[in-house]
């Protein structure tokens, strides 16, 4: 299989973390046959500083030529700190989106056993959790318009908007892995309060008899909040907006024990991006303490949804548990003895090497 993947490192410890994720992809090139060939893009505070735009033409060029996308993490304190800068590195991340009609962001959310003492949720709580939420990216109040400040700037407005389309093309995806899955859908939303989430609960009551195998349920988000933390084994597929996704879902990480090990993937019409949920991590940038795990699993996401190879993807799982079980992590998940994010992205590598070699 021949296929190109466009690289967009960011910023923070986005380089780092990606790099061990195009180790694995290189190895598993390599040992299945196959031929990735690599292109990499600016997106970012590193793409602002060099082009004054945080999503170039030339990226989203880079982009839309590629088979599949892999992202690092965008971002940087000297924005962060700036409340009046206009140009900003999410704008990038948001842009990308938009500009790349990534509507669906996946988000699988898993316990490991052997993580399971840092958590800091109760063992018996987390273990053999395995949900995956699906979080609508390209609407809501994160892109309605219009927004802005008063003249006087003593408030401001932001727009929620949502169509049946944007709500039907998310929520497909979602039932139709529940089919594969436990075959449970909860949607969350706040139909008490807001008009937006009634009709999403509308959509998505219609769409459901298209899918009479699966259990469809609903909540309220605060209620689901809570529940993600007393019972999350509940869940198997979630499906949500724009904001309440990118809310639980960064909650959901400390289930795993680290944001570090969490990967997505924005799934699109015609592109496919996949990225670790953290974010670009300004304090460890050029530390070698930045956990990879979460961006190799996003490579072997890509693996499977983008390129259909599933065996390649279970093997880069495999690989990652076993370095998880052997105790060959960053110091975010066990500070005694930590190793280094070169030396873990090596490891994998090494751990797939070993089990191509037991299974030829």
């Amino acid at each position: 299989m021949n296929k190109k993947i466009a690289v967009l490192s960011g910023d923070g410890i986005g380089p780092e973390v990606t790099r061990q994720a195009v180790k694995v992809l290189e190895i598993i090139a390599d040992l299945f046959g196959h031929s990735f060939s690599i292109e990499e893009g600016l997106v970012g505070a590193v793409a602002i500083d060099q082009t004054g735009n945080p999503f170039p033409e030339e990226t989203e060029k880079v982009c839309r030529s590629a088979d599949a996308i892999l992202f690092g993490a965008i971002g940087h304190p000297k924005y962060d700190d700036d409340p009046k800068a206009k140009i900003r590195p999410e704008q990038g991340l948001l842009a990308m989106r938009k500009k790349l009609g990534l509507f669906a962001n996946i988000r699988p959310v898993s316990s490991y056993d052997a993580l399971l003492p840092i958590s800091p949720l109760k063992e018996e709580i987390i273990k053999g959790v395995d949900f995956v939420v699906f979080r609508e990216l390209t609407g809501g109040i994160y892109f309605g318009q219009p927004r802005g400040r008063a003249e006087d700037g003593n408030s401001a407005f932001d727009t929620c908007t949502y169509t049946k389309e944007e709500i039907i093309r998310v929520s497909r995806l979602a039932f139709e892995a529940a089919r594969n899955r436990r075959k449970h859908v909860t949607l969350v939303d706040k139909a008490n309060v807001l008009a937006t989430s009634r009709l999403w609960r509308e959509t998505v009551q219609d769409l459901a008899k298209d899918y009479p195998e699966v259990t469809l349920d609903y909540m309220f988000v605060d209620n689901a909040a809570m529940k993600i933390i007393q019972n999350p084994a509940f869940f198997d597929v979630i499906l949500t907006e724009n904001m309440f996704g990118d809310i639980i879902t960064d909650e959901a990480s400390v289930i795993s024990g680290s944001l570090g090990m969490l990967p997505s993937a924005s799934v699109g019409t015609t592109s496919s991006l996949f990225e670790p949920i953290h974010g670009s991590y300004p304090q460890a940038t050029g530390k070698n303490i930045a956990n990879p795990f979460g961006a190799i699993l996003s490579a072997a996401m890509l693996l499977e949804y983008s390129f259909g190879l599933s065996e390649e993807s279970q093997t880069v799982r495999k690989a990652v548990d076993k370095a998880v079980q052997d105790g060959f992590v960053t110091e975010d998940i066990q500070e005694d003895n930590a190793k280094g994010t070169e030396e873990v992205g090596d490891k994998v590598v090494d751990l797939i090497k070993q089990n191509a070699l037991v299974n030829s």
